[in-house]
């Protein structure tokens, strides 16, 4: 899946007592494959204990919470469930902390000081600038189920009248209503598309991020279609949405939700999927592993080991619905498999438990639980409005030659007649032209989202409407 750097994660501090207290607002920047991304840390303690939270400026994203925080021999601790980072570092005399930040195998240098980090611009030529040609309006609404507001904006061709309107879901991790990550706001190019061309759009904050309430760690993709309900159930209240004609529009984890938003009410008069799965969490994830992992050189028999690794890993979590017996077996399993692990090739300030209970505290939070066992496939085939799925021919995250032909047998076995699926050539995950494919090329091109993808929807919408 798209693979957010920042948001969803875990990470790990750890400091020596120079005089200086641990506490405080903490800035820095990962370099990562030609892009900057700011992270802010705010460390409190209380008599509870020591509490933290997150910020992502480049990425729009604030006060995610840290599920749990510790600090016991000058090792601090912090933990989000949904993780799959950890940074490890030192305060040093200069009250500087250095440190390296890890994420699924790779490491990077970061250091962390009370000085705030100055934005990099980078150039965005598709982002559209103000005044737009169209009604813009700030606008909050409820999820009563889970009893959050959420906070978004709603674009309509015109202040009066009336418009179909669609939906846009963001990819997995915290994503602001712009879906903004790698230095792109997607949503924001993709909304400004869609408004110029006479469809309205309503794009929100995921919840428990920027302006929208609730817990995002804590949710599942089950959780995020009920705020995709909420939306639609909103959009209702407005007397500028043509109700006939409210659509969605998910990309990645959002391919997924559309369709169980599609099936669950007869409100949604068609749905487009974005880079969407068709098959199961754990088998996009081998799939993904083996297509960066080989196109960014690694070696055949290195990859059919962790690929190996891997797959046992997903079986445990498969063949259990306990999540004790899961972590247990967890353990057994990676202390078999990394004891042979030097300490040399281990991420700096991290012992091999640091690694396992690290990997461990990733797999089992609620989201990646049910990520790695759900089969969107059921699903799709009780989805009776028309689909339109769409994937880049150089997806290594989501790769279209699996996926697609899953998502089109999934639809024509449920008997949808109305659906389209097509493969645009030369896009990457986020719909880019791009040379590799590869994640380190999507902040590095200026283009955000291709023409082809933006046209291949718009068209599709309006003639599906008109039908």
């Amino acid at each position: 899946m798209k693979k957010n750097l920042i948001t969803g994660m875990l990470f790990i501090f750890t400091t020596l007592a120079f005089g200086q207290v641990i506490t405080g607002e903490w800035n820095g920047a990962l370099k990562v494959q030609g892009t900057q991304l700011r992270i802010v840390f705010h460390v409190t303690k209380s008599e509870s204990g020591y509490q933290a939270t997150m910020d992502s400026p480049d990425q729009g994203v604030k006060d995610i919470p840290m599920t749990k925080a510790s600090y016991e021999n000058s090792l601090l601790t912090l933990e989000m469930p949904a993780a799959k980072i950890v940074y490890s570092g030192k305060l040093d005399s200069t009250g500087m902390v250095v440190g390296t930040f890890t994420q699924a195998g790779l490491s990077f240098p970061l250091n962390l000081s009370h000085k705030a980090v100055d934005k990099v611009e980078v150039k965005r030529p598709d982002e559209p600038v103000k005044p737009y040609p169209y009604y813009s309006e700030d606008i909050t609404f409820e999820n009563t189920k889970d009893n959050i507001t959420l906070a978004g904006t709603l674009t309509l061709p015109k202040k009066e009248g009336k418009f179909p309107v669609v939906v846009l879901i963001t990819g997995s991790g915290p994503q602001n209503r712009d879906e903004e990550l790698m230095g792109h706001k997607p949503f924001l190019v993709l909304s400004d598309y869609l408004t110029r061309n006479g469809i309205g759009v309503l794009r929100y904050d995921d919840r428990g991020t920027f302006a929208s309430k609730g817990n995002f760690a804590a949710s599942t993709t089950f959780d995020f279609a009920t705020d995709v309900e909420s939306a639609v159930r909103y959009l209702k209240t407005r007397k500028e949405v043509d109700q006939k004609h409210i659509g969605l529009i998910g990309h990645c984890e959002g391919g997924i939700i559309a369709p169980l938003v599609a099936v669950k009410t007869s409100d949604i008069s068609f749905i487009v999927l974005m880079a969407g799965t068709g098959v199961s969490g754990g088998d996009i994830l081998l799939l993904q592993q083996e297509l960066i992992g080989r196109a960014s050189g690694k070696k055949e028999e290195d990859l059919k080991k962790e690929s190996d690794i891997n797959r046992g890993v997903y079986k445990i979590i498969s063949d259990s619905n306990d999540t004790t017996t899961i972590k247990n077996e967890l353990t057994k399993y990676m202390k078999l498999k990394v004891k042979d692990v030097p300490e040399s090739d281990l991420p700096k300030n991290m012992t091999q438990n640091d690694i396992i209970n690290a990997q461990i505290s990733v797999l089992t939070t609620p989201w990646m639980l049910n990520f790695i066992r759900y089969n969107p496939a059921p699903m799709l085939g009780k989805v009776k409005c028309p689909v339109l799925a769409i994937n880049g021919s150089k997806d290594l995250q989501v790769p279209s030659s699996v996926n697609l032909p899953a998502i089109e047998n999934a639809l024509k076995k449920g008997g949808n007649t109305k659906s389209t699926v097509k493969e645009l050539p030369g896009l990457n995950h986020l719909f880019q032209e791009c040379t590799t494919g590869l994640p380190k090329e999507y902040s590095e091109i200026e283009q955000t989202i291709s023409p082809l993808a933006l046209q291949t929807m718009g068209d599709w919408i309006k003639e599906t409407i008109k039908k």
